[in-house]
């Protein structure tokens, strides 16, 4: 098994990144988290190796005063040569709730991103689509093509998918190059695995958001916490070392506000699963 991966071609990242989801508040809904504590998290990250960073403009604290572009931008900057950052396109959230961004909203999105982080071009920028789960049917193609005509202007390096199914990625790369596609998968949700497979098949990365179950899942099943312990590990770790293993195309991006649970996450990265394990958590 690989460490690294070749995003799009021509970026080499580590396969264990981090995301900053979590960065402003622990949980959608949950209170605000200490804005020093998160630059803290990501000082950390990258002193610790981590060169792929998954943010997006709405990642903010509950009163919207805190957002994880800030605080990455305040972290980090003069970023790294070898740093990469990925974001997201699409989402809008309002009084009324969230809606998806029309073609015409995804510019003035993608230029909010480049301010906040202070970029000239995003490496890799993903249109997401739907709510929970990949909206099955509906053409992705104007909105597509909208972010592909930005990467031929040079704001937009790479272009991913996420919440997507395999059809909306055959009709996207008929578009334009797809280097990456985030949807919802972890050791105990296994349902976008035919997405997997198509992106390993055509050396797309697949990045699974919510890598340890968002909070949403419990992974901490009996087979997991035995290969945990032959391993000397906690269940999560092998959860993350799983995801690597399943795939040669698969990245994991756990996100934290705590340097120690960073610490903790990152220590999967010397984890070899054996046959037997895979055998045992198949």
């Amino acid at each position: 098994m690989t460490d690294q991966f070749r995003l799009g071609h021509d970026l080499t990242i580590d396969r264990l990144g981090f995301g900053a989801m979590r960065l402003c508040q622990s949980h959608p809904g949950g209170p605000a988290r200490d804005a020093e504590s998160g630059r803290a998290v990501l000082r950390r990250a990258v002193e610790l190796g981590v060169n792929h960073l998954d943010t997006a403009g709405f990642y903010r604290g509950p009163d919207g005063s805190t957002s994880a572009n800030a605080l990455i931008r305040e972290a980090l900057a003069p970023y790294p040569d070898t740093l990469v950052i990925a974001s997201k396109a699409g989402p809008v959230f309002g009084p009324g709730g969230l809606r998806q961004a029309s073609a015409a909203e995804l510019r003035p999105q993608v230029e909010a991103d480049l301010e906040s982080l202070g970029l000239d071009r995003l490496d890799l920028v993903y249109l997401r689509i739907g709510k929970t789960d990949p909206p099955r049917g509906e053409s992705l193609a104007e909105r597509f093509e909208a972010l592909a005509a930005l990467r031929e202007e040079g704001l937009i390096r790479h272009l991913g998918l996420s919440n997507v199914d395999t059809g909306h990625l055959a009709e996207a790369r008929a578009i334009a190059p797809v280097a990456a596609v985030q949807n919802h998968f972890h050791i105990a949700n296994r349902a976008e695995r035919a997405v997997l497979d198509a992106c390993e098949q055509a050396g797309i990365a697949f990045v699974p958001f919510f890598p340890l179950g968002g909070g949403r899942a419990d992974i901490d099943d009996p087979a997991l916490v035995k290969v945990a312990g032959r391993h000397g590990a906690t269940a999560h770790q092998i959860a993350l070392a799983w995801l690597l293993a399943v795939s040669p195309a698969t990245l994991a991006i756990p996100g934290t506000g705590s340097v120690a649970h960073l610490e903790e996450n990152l220590a999967a990265r010397s984890i070899r699963l054996t046959e037997q394990d895979l055998a045992d958590l198949a």
